[in-house]
């Protein structure tokens, strides 16, 4: 078998693979053409960031079964169409943790105490000592934004140097920062009381320009900023007119929202912003990990049929696996939904199992829901290795329930999850064997088809609410694909269901919620 590895990878890794038995084919930053030959015989493909992994170079891919990826990130492979085509993705999380966390360390003693700049002075024959001034991390307040499993492990670096750290995690459980030793705060006090703001969130449209003019107007002046995470959840505009001005006295990056970053970037041109070109996991112990990671994962695969750290597919075999399959995605949609439905930290997941579904191995289904659950609000990705490793390490307690009775419907999943002293429930059930149904949600029976950007109304039953959401989503030109209004009685409680190809910008939502018949407004993004 022939595995191509199209990036740069640690040499331990393509021995690993030669020692099974492959023909192992290194040839990073190939021309187009030349990956296009390469991939067309190729059974196994490894890559780093360098290759993009499009839908274009899978369907050129004639005998392709996996893509394997030494590293976390997977924004450069095309999951989706790699599904369609039943190759399995796979990729070595946690390999970049600690790495990670301790750059992000790094960066703000960076930062704190100018060690660039004063390195550029020294190199340039000076010797400006009263210059560069700079402050002490020991009872600095940092605020972290996003507790995973990066924000976590640089939450006991800042307390090993002896620093404060508060927090800002909706979905983390209070017992847990409590053994952290984090306090827990809205977004808006941490913005007020931190020194040093760190962001460790995934970017979504939610976190998208997270840190804006607005946001920074309320923190401390002088505050410092840093950015680890994904590139575009700082406003890079508005920081840059920020540490111009001093408001900010100084950030420091690893991504930006366009990498490379070109040359003439505005905050390039600051001498209080310092960067570096996307290296958090450029370690020789990490680069080391994640190859033979990667290594032993595709030899598994090949093997005995064992897909680990994949992200499509749970590590079950390949005879059980279409059966499986269309529950998977049901169980991971279903996840999805809840965590966007639900508020406050979460502490419980309860999945009970009915019908037909109990008769299948149910621990791959119960894990697809922790995925889905976890992967909305993670800075790393989360797969089918991790989740219930995440789930735990999160304080998140997982229940199973099986019951022959499954009501009208021949098989039925049904998740229940517990935060912030509330529990919210959704139902789903297989259409055709294989088409996803979302059938509950809370105390209304309802039919959807969870896809796509989704809009969850609920409101008092009176007339004319259908019309004015329709009329407002209308004029500002928002496309409804689906809609459904189900009612827990007549002039009571109803739940309004839109489904739209495009997302709902936060001021269409504004204008529906300050309507006096609507009680909530939630927006769910489902793929």
């Amino acid at each position: 078998m022939k595995i191509l590895v199209s990036d740069s990878l640690s040499k331990q890794g393509v021995e690993l693979l030669e020692r099974a038995g492959f023909t192992v084919v290194v040839k990073s930053k190939m021309p187009k053409d030349e990956l296009f030959r390469e991939i067309k015989d190729a059974d196994g493909l490894i890559v780093r960031s360098g290759t993009k992994v499009t839908e274009e170079l899978i369907a050129a891919a004639e005998k392709l079964k996996v893509v394997g990826r030494a590293g976390s990130g997977l924004d450069n492979v095309d999951t989706p169409a790699a599904t369609r085509r039943g190759i399995v993705v796979m990729n070595t999380p946690g390999g970049n943790t600690v790495t990670t966390a301790e750059h992000t360390m790094s960066m703000i003693c960076a930062m704190s105490r100018r060690i660039p700049q004063a390195t550029t002075s020294v190199k340039a024959g000076k010797w400006e000592k009263d210059k560069f001034m700079g402050v002490e991390l020991f009872n600095k307040v940092l605020g972290i934004v996003g507790v995973g499993q990066i924000g976590s492990h640089l939450t006991k670096l800042a307390q090993g140097v002896g620093m404060r750290v508060i927090a800002y995690d909706p979905y983390l459980a209070a017992d847990r920062a409590e053994k952290m030793g984090v306090e827990m705060l809205s977004i808006a006090e941490l913005f007020r009381r931190a020194d040093i703001i760190s962001v460790h969130t995934p970017l979504t449209p939610e976190t998208k320009n997270l840190i804006n003019a607005q946001a920074i107007g309320t923190m401390k002046p002088g505050v410092m900023i840093v950015n680890c995470a994904r590139g575009g959840i700082i406003h890079e505009g508005d920081l840059y007119e920020a540490l111009k001005s001093k408001r900010v006295a100084a950030a420091a990056f690893d991504v930006f929202e366009e990498e490379p970053v070109k040359a003439d970037h505005p905050l390039l041109s600051l001498d209080n912003f310092i960067c570096t070109p996307h290296i958090g996991a450029q370690t020789a112990e990490a680069q080391e990990n994640v190859a033979v990671g990667i290594a032993e994962q595709i030899v598994d695969y090949f093997t005995k049929g064992i897909a680990r750290g994949a992200v499509n597919i749970p590590s079950v075999s390949p005879e059980l696996l279409p059966r499986l399959q269309p529950y998977l995605s049901l169980a991971e949609q279903l996840g999805r939904l809840e965590t966007q439905l639900c508020e406050g930290g979460l502490e419980r997941v309860t999945v009970e199992y009915s019908g037909d579904v109990t008769t299948l191995s149910i621990a791959p289904l119960t894990i697809a829901v922790l995925k889905g659950l976890l992967t909305p609000i993670m800075e790393s990705p989360v797969n089918y290795v991790n989740a219930p490793i995440v789930a735990k390490e999160r304080g998140i307690e997982v229940k199973e329930v099986k019951s022959t009775d499954a009501g009208d419907f021949t098989s039925l999943i049904r998740v229940r999850v517990e935060a912030g002293k509330q529990s919210r429930l959704v139902a789903g059930t297989l259409y055709h064997k294989k088409e996803p149904r979302v059938v509950e949600i809370d105390q209304f029976k309802v039919e959807v088809v969870p896809e796509g950007h989704m809009l969850f109304i609920h409101n008092i039953d009176r007339p004319g609410v259908i019309g004015m959401v329709g009329k407002v989503l209308g004029d500002n030109n928002i496309n409804i694909v689906r809609m459904q209004c189900a009612l827990e009685k007549r002039g009571g409680n109803a739940l309004l269901i839109i489904g739209s190809d495009q997302a709902f910008p936060a001021h269409v939502l504004n204008t529906i919620q300050s309507s006096k018949d609507i009680v909530s407004v939630k927006v769910a993004a489902l793929s």
